[in-house]
């Protein structure tokens, strides 16, 4: 049996947008909050992880996913856990529970499921997952959006006016440059509940699970392409991991990031707040490991004898940097 994670883990995933739309809202505009900052839902990093897990392990059950029916229409919840879980005639709510903690999403995000069961019973299960995402708020100083006009191969048919024998005009809408900060937390405990309901065989949160969901953390915002999301990817990723038994709560680490260019545009992420509170509670952590590009960015005061530096892309320890 893989051996349970057990750690509190605290982080944040900065994620890069150039002359891109990261999470658009449903008027294609990048969105934005009411003092026009802009930012991203969870959802779509979490989009862009679940996607990288499909596409790189797909032996794991991935549950919370778009699934198409042959006639291409998306699959209702009840049709995507029949088509993962075919062996399941009953429905009843102890193998329904079991089968969702064997989903790898379902296991660090959570989840809310309801269906029908055997015999005409209800079957809602609610799921506290240990892997909790904040919405990515732009730290940059700048909120650029600009739209500019396209245009499609194709004339409108349906169009009444003179110009239905021209093709049809669009538009599309960008932001300039932004970096979406990510803070998030890892609290394997909150499993406990439903676990100890079900027998001592119940999938649990993972070591295996836990580097797994830290890869696609690292990169899934660069593997997931789309016309829209083109010039969107990972930059940085901190992940903060508790010595086994610390109840230690640290805060959201999304206003102590600051950013800032050199003049020959690398970007210098300040990460001197966030050190402050890893000084603050050294004693409570375990490790702290920092992921980023040195060709593109430089990470200013987090050390090497606080954090271990990473390489973005391929994980190998950097053994020095310019600090």
């Amino acid at each position: 049996m893989a051996k349970e994670f057990k750690n509190r883990v605290y982080g944040f995933a900065l994620v890069r947008s150039l002359n891109s739309n990261y999470n658009a809202d449903f008027t294609h505009q990048p969105r934005t909050l009411p003092n026009g900052v802009v930012y991203a839902t969870d959802k779509a990093f979490k989009f862009a992880v679940k996607h990288y897990l499909v596409k790189e392990y797909p032996v794991e059950k991935i549950l919370y996913f778009k699934k198409w029916k042959e006639d291409f229409v998306p699959m209702s919840l009840e049709e995507a856990y029949e088509s993962t879980f075919p062996e399941d005639k009953d429905k009843n709510k102890e193998t329904v529970a079991y089968n969702l903690l064997s989903c790898l999403d379902v296991r660090t995000f959570g989840a809310t499921f309801a269906m029908k069961g055997s015999e005409n019973t209800n079957v809602a299960i609610s799921i506290h997952g240990p892997v909790q995402v904040n919405h990515g708020i732009n730290i940059w100083i700048e909120n650029n959006i600009f739209t500019e006009q396209i245009s499609s191969p194709f004339r409108n048919p349906n169009e009444r006016s003179v110009d239905n024998t021209a093709t049809t005009l669009g538009r599309q809408s960008k932001l300039e440059e932004g970096h979406y900060l990510h803070h998030f937390s890892i609290n394997p405990h909150n499993l406990h509940p439903i676990v100890q309901i079900l027998d001592e065989d119940a999938p649990v949160l993972t070591h295996e699970d836990i580097q797994k969901i830290k890869e696609a953390f690292r990169v899934g915002v660069s593997y997931y392409q789309s016309a829209q999301k083109a010039g969107t990817d990972n930059e940085a990723l901190l992940w903060v991991t508790l010595k086994e038994g610390s109840k230690r709560v640290l805060p959201n680490f999304t206003p102590l990031v600051s950013l800032s260019k050199k003049e020959d545009g690398k970007l210098i992420i300040d990460c001197s707040k966030v050190a402050n509170i890893l000084d603050q509670n050294k004693d409570q952590i375990e490790s702290v490991e920092i992921y980023y590009l040195p060709e593109q960015s430089e990470v200013k005061d987090l050390p090497q004898e606080k954090a271990k530096h990473f390489n973005l892309i391929n994980g190998q320890e950097i053994k020095e940097t310019s600090q």
